[in-house]
């Protein structure tokens, strides 16, 4: 089994249904979910947006291969309203690199893993500037070792604090 950490967000609709849904999914078809951190708030992130994001991180247990977390937590994300269609529309609209969304779930752990397939990259390649998802992942994870950089999740996060 391995144990994996994802981040769910949204800024969309009913962003606690929504996040609490995704997580009862995840469960269901990932594995369970062995820790939860709280539900934080934070501005988007790359774009302006309305609403504020929510984002939650989630320690999970699988015996799913990392391509196939990727696929079921894409399907999840459809199934919870995510369209990447109208995304891909509003981000032509307005030469912005995001869009606002019901749902997001990132892969940013595989164990220890190094991933980097056309489909996949982990550890995410972004983990180290996200504030919005060290804050939560810090919560159940402040010693989680990055395999590539070797700083734990508590180093990334203070350094972007500094």
């Amino acid at each position: 089994m391995a144990r994996i950490f994802l981040l769910t967000g949204g800024n969309a609709g009913d962003v606690k249904r929504t996040l609490q849904r995704a997580q009862q999914l995840i469960n269901d078809r990932i594995g369970p979910v062995l820790h939860c951190s709280h539900r934080y708030e934070s501005e988007a992130w790359g774009f302006e947006a309305a609403t504020r994001f929510s984002n939650q991180a989630l320690e999970v247990s699988t015996d799913l291969e990392p391509e196939a977390v990727l696929d079921a937590v894409q399907e999840i994300e459809r199934e919870l309203g995510r369209n990447r269609a109208a995304e891909a529309i509003e981000k032509a609209s307005t030469g912005a690199q995001y869009a606002s969304r019901p749902i997001d779930i990132d892969l940013l752990f595989y164990d220890d893993a190094i991933i980097a397939t056309e489909r996949l990259t982990v550890p995410h390649p972004l983990l180290a500037e996200r504030r919005f998802a060290l804050v939560p992942l810090c919560e159940i994870a402040r010693t989680k070792r990055h395999p590539s950089t070797g700083l734990t999740v508590g180093e990334m996060l203070e350094s972007i604090r500094s």
